[in-house]
């Protein structure tokens, strides 16, 4: 009876081959977020309606997002080890570009975060350095002192 609610809700999806994104929340650049405006994704299994995690794209460059990248990834714990977050950054990558005009990124891990390490070479980016945080960072307030940062550019 609701067949077609559920066709449109998928419809506002971007589709990949192993996972889809849906915009869950716009984030307006203001002084609580350092004038970054952000968008908050949801990650699903491709063509379900099976949550594997979120992610997000942070628009723009400063001194915050140098150390905190432009996107960030949380991939549920029953979920990991699948290449999900790899896949999400792929179409978060197309989304950059595409839409946000953007050409080159940044993003960031703990160096003790293997996984994230893993992700991010895969992804090909270039190693840029590893960082101490500032300690008037809120990645520092929140115990991530250290950063690994690699730089991506975003070709067509």
């Amino acid at each position: 009876m609701f067949d077609w609610l559920i066709h449109k809700q998928k419809t506002n999806r971007i589709t990949g081959p192993i996972v889809d994104l849906a915009v869950d929340q716009k984030v307006a650049a203001d002084w609580q977020n350092q004038y970054v405006p952000s968008v908050t994704y949801k990650i699903y299994r491709h063509g379900t309606d099976q949550e594997v995690g979120t992610c997000d794209i942070r628009l723009g460059m400063n001194k915050e997002l140098y150390y905190a990248g432009n996107i960030g990834y949380h991939i549920n714990l029953n979920e990991r080890g699948h290449g999900y977050a790899y896949e999400a950054c792929v179409l978060l990558f197309q989304i950059a570009r595409d839409e946000y005009c953007m050409d080159q990124l940044i993003i960031t891990c703990s160096p003790d975060n293997v996984a994230s390490r893993k992700t991010l070479e895969k992804l090909n980016g270039k190693f840029l350095e590893t960082v101490d945080v500032p300690i008037d960072h809120w990645l520092y307030r929140r115990g991530e002192t250290v950063k690994n940062i690699y730089e991506y550019t975003l070709l067509e």
